[in-house]
């Protein structure tokens, strides 16, 4: 099954093809660029790369967040497109999820971090059984602190990774010798893991509703901030 997978939840923008669990072709930009500059040239020239044609997709996924509402929203937007022009199957894939999935098989707990302003983060936990990644907690956005506190309780090690552990690495620090962290070139998103996990939901459960699709926010957005 021949995937597409985009990422743009945060600064990174990838793209990523995959033909059933082999990953083809990937690309990945962890810059200030706007992603909406970037995107279309990006997964036009990785299919050229490639060489594969859009009409030979299987299917497309995304990332749905949580993230930056405004990468969020370009990057769902340039998948809706896609999928009606090419009239293919979409899956979203959480953001979390996808990163959790940098982990591979780690004895103890997986807990991505995103850096989400306002002293927050957006997290859940997961750890590995069985050969599955299972999610532990909700998705939420929650104070490093309160964080830190909680996962002391787990008294096993924690592997952070994400955008959110350099700004309050300190705050990881305070659990230890429990505290382990990726290195930085497996720590941030990849397309690759959105574009397996969302091939996974298209063979399991199938695709998601194209014009119910929406990005998962976990706070209110800027506007529904200003008009409650």
């Amino acid at each position: 099954m021949l995937v597409l997978g985009l990422d743009s939840a945060t600064q990174v923008a990838g793209v990523a093809l995959i033909d059933d669990n082999r990953l083809v072709a990937e690309t990945f930009f962890n810059t200030r660029k706007n992603h909406s500059q970037r995107l279309l040239p990006m997964i036009a020239a990785l299919l050229q790369e490639a060489g594969v044609k859009p009409a030979e997709l299987d299917g497309l996924a995304v990332a749905l967040g949580p993230g930056s509402f405004t990468g969020l929203r370009i990057g769902l937007a340039t998948i809706k497109g896609l999928a009606h022009a090419l009239q293919k199957p979409v899956a979203g894939v959480p953001t979390l999820d996808g990163l959790a999935w940098n982990a591979w098989e780690v004895p103890g707990l997986v807990c991505p971090v995103l850096y989400a302003r306002r002293r927050e983060v957006y997290t859940a936990l997961y750890r590995w059984q069985e050969g599955e990644l299972c999610r532990l907690t909700p998705y939420q956005a929650v104070e490093p602190y309160s964080l830190a506190a909680s996962l002391k309780s787990y008294n096993m090690p924690v592997y952070f990774l994400g955008d959110g552990v350099e700004p309050y690495l300190e705050v990881w620090r305070q659990l230890g010798p429990s505290a382990r962290f990726l290195p930085s070139t497996g720590a941030l998103p990849r397309a690759a893991q959105i574009a397996m996990l969302g091939r996974k939901r298209l063979q399991t459960d199938g695709p998601d509703d194209l014009f119910r699709l929406k990005p998962l926010y976990l706070r209110p957005s800027p506007a529904e901030r200003q008009n409650p």
